[in-house]
């Protein structure tokens, strides 16, 4: 009996320890549960780079020719002659069109005509003053020798001035004509069109046998043909007014065109607008005038195509950069400590744009900071799970 209650004492305190094993394990699982659970959160590493201050138009900017007429007859009338194409390129002074004018042409042959008569007019009544003024010479030596009385030598003199006078007045006569005849030849250009510069016709509005109308004053008509000249171009980007103090001529320009995807061209500012533009109410902009660096670089483009331009401000190179995601309100940002445990700390910054900010004061080379800034239960104090960042992402 003195062995078995040994025994007995053994098997309860066994049994004991394992209840507050249990019981402990429980508490631990419990404990386990109950804990604050990491929060997902990316994350980039601040590093050192270069910062730029950009601004960007407010609304597509447009690729437009240096050189750009549309070009309309003074007159209207029926098309006769269309002399090229739309895509043809011209010369500076060659036919693009010409209206039907067999009227003014008329007029033109008769104007010559005129002139010619005129002309020959000349001739006859100026050398009959030459004779005449020769006969009145040589009466006035017959009355100086008494062969002749002084009324016969007054009537040859009356008779010089006559011929001289009808010389005169043919004389006027053929300026006359000679006007008439640029006149004719005025109202015959009025009737054409022809290139003012080399370039490529962009578009013809009529064909022949159309009738063509000139444009108003006031009234917008389309034009009859457009012209440009598109080895020159340059983009027109409107700016928001606010930004307008800061635009100056000669700053760089990165240009990207909507049809030219994952491309950039350099450029510069060439001139900024000196008016403010009011298109839309609540949109007030400011046109600036952009010039490629190298516009072969860029291959053929149209005009028209829609553009995007970012003016470069100002550059920092070669420092602490962390992306603008990471600037919460107040210049705050969250850091990633070594337990994972989120820490709130106020950097001071510099220079800044849509992607980078310059970080002057309050993080250090290599320290992780939280981009994912907007994500709900992301605060200073909770840990945070950083999750792997994405395949060809840059930090």
């Amino acid at each position: 009996m003195s062995a078995a209650a040994p025994n007995a004492s053994s098997v309860w305190l066994r049994r004991g320890l394992v209840a507050l094993l249990v019981v402990g394990l429980g508490a631990g699982t419990v404990t386990w549960l109950r804990r604050p659970q990491p929060v997902a959160v990316s994350a980039v590493e601040v590093t050192r780079g270069t910062v730029e201050a950009t601004i960007a138009n407010t609304r597509a900017g447009t690729v437009e020719a240096c050189q750009r007429t549309r070009l309309s007859t003074i007159l209207g009338g029926r098309i006769e002659r269309l002399e090229v194409r739309e895509g043809d390129r011209v010369r500076k002074g060659q036919l693009l069109m010409k209206l039907w004018n067999d009227d003014q042409r008329a007029q033109a042959t008769l104007a010559a005509a005129q002139l010619d008569t005129s002309r020959r007019r000349i001739v006859e009544a100026c050398s009959a003053a030459e004779t005449a003024e020769r006969e009145a010479e040589r009466q006035r030596g017959l009355r100086e020798q008494g062969f002749i009385s002084e009324s016969a030598e007054d009537r040859a003199l009356s008779e010089a001035r006559t011929r001289r006078a009808a010389c005169q007045t043919a004389q006027a006569d053929a300026r006359a004509a000679e006007a008439r005849l640029a006149a004719t030849q005025v109202e015959q250009g009025r009737m054409v069109l022809l290139a003012p510069f080399d370039g490529t016709v962009a578009k013809i509005v009529g064909e022949v046998g159309e009738y063509s109308t000139p444009s108003p004053p006031g009234v917008p008509t389309p034009p009859a043909i457009d012209l440009l000249d598109d080895s020159c171009l340059y983009v027109k980007a409107p700016m928001d007014e606010v930004d307008a103090p800061r635009l100056q001529p000669g700053q760089p320009v990165r240009i990207t065109i909507d049809a030219l995807p994952g491309r950039t061209f350099a450029g510069r500012v060439r001139r900024v607008a000196p008016i403010v533009s009011a298109l839309e109410k609540q949109a007030r902009t400011v046109d600036i005038d952009v010039d490629f660096d190298d516009l072969k670089a860029a291959g053929p483009l149209r005009v028209g195509y829609s553009a995007d331009v970012e003016v470069v401000l100002d550059v920092h190179r070669d420092v602490l950069r962390v992306p603008a995601a990471a600037i919460g309100e107040g210049g705050r940002v969250l850091v990633i400590g070594a337990d994972g445990v989120l820490a709130e700390r106020r950097v001071r910054t510099g220079l800044s744009n849509w992607e980078q900010v310059e970080v002057l004061d309050g993080l250090k080379a290599g320290e992780q900071v939280v981009s994912s800034l907007e994500r709900e239960g992301v605060k200073p104090g909770v840990i945070a799970r950083v999750e792997p960042a994405a395949s060809g992402a840059t930090p």
